[in-house]
């Protein structure tokens, strides 16, 4: 195009000036897909922070995977879940098997691990119903509990969960469960490959998994001659790994007080290669390591939509940005023609200089697009 207007027309910057319109045109912009990235932020407290186990936990499920009651004939198969708890700080791993997704369902598997791990003050999840009907039910379940008993609803209050959820359709943001619920299929899928087992097989197996996955090194190994114990997620929940083997025992004598001090320095040791050997791998980032200008507030923007062609991403207005800690935008409210919508923004691509579309330029968009999407004003 620059060749052909240069054939009959000089004009001074044409060359800015055609990809300036290049940048702008929503059509191109469509097909490039180029979502809005920003450079990774820095870990929550609650990553860095030495807790108890489980303290801060995240939760995602697996499956479906199907089991049945028993093992006599006729008996058929139903389609069981998998719950994944994940300490935020010790990346410890708990594995529950859950018969259905419904929120019922959901705080069985939750009080079978408050009964064994501990109760937990913050739970971190994506926007599953099961989840959000919880949360509710949680909620609730306290308030009757306070308007029951006035006399200890100070203390009520301070056993509240508090529960947060990521933004929708942004599972990166839950990427410390994500990789959780990946390594507990890697086992789980060459085991039991396409047999079908029960239901007490399958929490038998579920639970042979965990301790395996607990037992895993929390950091790479530098050389094979060090010697030295490496830090697992058993270590602090059991203070070892659930699969070491079994060593032959000693008869040195230790009395009860230095019995109690061991076992305190035992401990103390555990947090001190926590941060000394593992928290530093924490913050490496592989990617988003560029600093990106934020989107801006009633700038035009196409939603990405993974399950329809790019010519038909509905076009929309940032209604509301997100800032981080570090003052940088990664989540957005967007206004649609239908409503408000919440989206990270690796789901949408910023129209650059567009501050509003008309009903001329939207006309030129594909007729099979619905009318909803057709326009978007400021």
């Amino acid at each position: 195009m620059r060749n052909y207007i240069q054939r009959k027309y000089w004009i001074f910057g044409l060359k800015n000036s055609l990809k300036k319109y290049l940048r702008e045109c929503v059509t191109c912009a469509r097909y490039k897909q180029n979502t809005a990235q920003q450079i990774m932020g820095n870990l929550p407290k609650y990553r860095v922070t030495m807790t108890f186990p489980f303290l801060n936990t995240g939760i995602d499920y697996a499956g479906p995977y199907y089991v049945k009651c028993s093992k006599n004939r006729g008996q058929k198969t139903f389609k069981g879940y998998v719950a994944v708890f994940v300490c935020m700080a010790t990346k410890a791993i708990h594995l529950e098997m859950v018969s259905d997704l419904t929120s019922d369902a959901f705080l069985a598997a939750l009080r079978r691990f408050i009964a064994r791990r501990g109760k937990c003050s913050n739970i971190y999840s994506d926007n599953g119903t099961n989840f959000v009907g919880a949360a509710r039910k949680l909620d609730q379940e306290l308030f009757n509990a306070i308007q029951e008993n006035i006399t200890i609803a100070a203390q009520l209050e301070k056993d509240r969960i508090d529960w947060h959820f990521i933004p929708p359709a942004g599972p990166h943001f839950g990427g410390i469960w994500e990789a959780g619920v990946k390594s507990m299929k890697y086992h789980l899928k060459r085991i039991i490959g396409d047999t079908i087992l029960t239901y007490e097989e399958m929490s038998t197996l579920l639970c042979q998994i965990e301790a395996c996955l607990n037992s895993r090194p929390l950091y790479t190994i530098v050389s094979e001659k060090d010697q030295q114990e490496v830090l697992t997620p058993g270590h602090f929940l059991i203070g070892r790994p659930p699969l070491e083997i079994v060593e032959p025992m000693e008869d040195e004598k230790i009395g009860n007080l230095d019995r109690w001090r061991l076992i305190k320095k035992m401990k103390k040791d555990f947090w001190v290669k926590w941060k000394s050997e593992y928290l530093h791998t924490l913050q490496q980032r592989n990617k988003w390591k560029k600093e990106i200008p934020n989107i801006e507030e009633g700038q035009i923007v196409l939603l990405k939509d993974e399950n329809c062609h790019p010519a038909r991403w509905p076009l929309g207005k940032v209604e509301k940005v997100h800032k981080g800690n570090d003052d940088k935008v990664r989540v957005a409210k967007v206004k649609m023609q239908e409503g408000y919508i919440t989206r990270p923004i690796t789901k949408i691509c910023p129209l650059e200089g567009i501050k509003s579309v008309d009903k001329n330029e939207a006309d030129q968009e594909p007729k099979r697009r619905t009318r909803a999407t057709l326009k978007v004003t400021g």
